[in-house]
């Protein structure tokens, strides 16, 4: 396995269920109001924001390096009733993209330390790409480290800003900016410490 495969693998197979198994909070804000279409779920884990998706009505691509993630994600599927509304696919992202537009193409915290350098930007870029005429792009991803790390980084990584993402993307003039913001929540860690954490929040919507 390549660097990154391995890193997701481990990171999922060691424990039996990583996430909560619920939406993103700032997903489900910024989509909630939207008419159900076609969604690409990128990163998408062992499904939390597929599910809610397709529950919504939403026809879901979900996209993962981990076979591990993703045959979760398919059983939770399955129990729930919603298989046939989510084609789950493996793609290390960096070197395979998945076919076709989308209505709503959604990067939830899309970060990784073990990936090559510039490598979110041209994921991002593509992901721009895959957006249908008059559908959103969704970008939510960490502004900083929980107030319970920053003395203590878990990694060397350093999140970009919005503008930043923003200028990476090199979007024309076909495209609004309908959400720019910073949202700051309280959160509990793994070991039950409490505090903060800002992340930013970017949705753009192709015209």
């Amino acid at each position: 396995m390549d660097t990154t495969e391995e890193f997701w693998e481990t990171f999922y197979r060691d424990r039996d269920q990583v996430w909560t198994g619920k939406a993103n909070e700032l997903l489900v804000r910024e989509v909630a109001h939207l008419a159900p279409g076609t969604a690409l779920d990128l990163g998408c884990g062992e499904g939390g924001d597929a599910l809610w998706l397709a529950e919504q009505g939403w026809v879901v691509t979900a996209v993962d390096v981990s076979t591990t993630a993703l045959a979760r994600g398919a059983a939770r599927a399955t129990e729930a009733g919603l298989a046939a509304r989510i084609d789950w696919q493996r793609h290390d992202l960096g070197r395979s993209f998945p076919t076709g537009v989308f209505d709503l193409v959604s990067a939830q915290f899309l970060h990784s330390s073990v990936a090559p350098e510039g490598e979110r930007e041209s994921i991002l870029a593509r992901a721009a790409e895959a957006v249908a005429p008059g559908g959103v792009l969704l970008i939510v991803g960490h502004a900083e480290w929980a107030s319970f790390q920053r003395h203590d980084p878990p990694v060397e990584y350093r999140f970009p800003t919005n503008a930043e993402v923003l200028a990476s993307l090199k979007l024309d003039g076909g495209w609004v900016v309908e959400v720019d913001e910073s949202v700051e929540r309280e959160m509990t860690g793994p070991n039950g410490e409490h505090g903060t954490r800002a992340d930013h929040v970017l949705r753009l919507r192709r015209t």
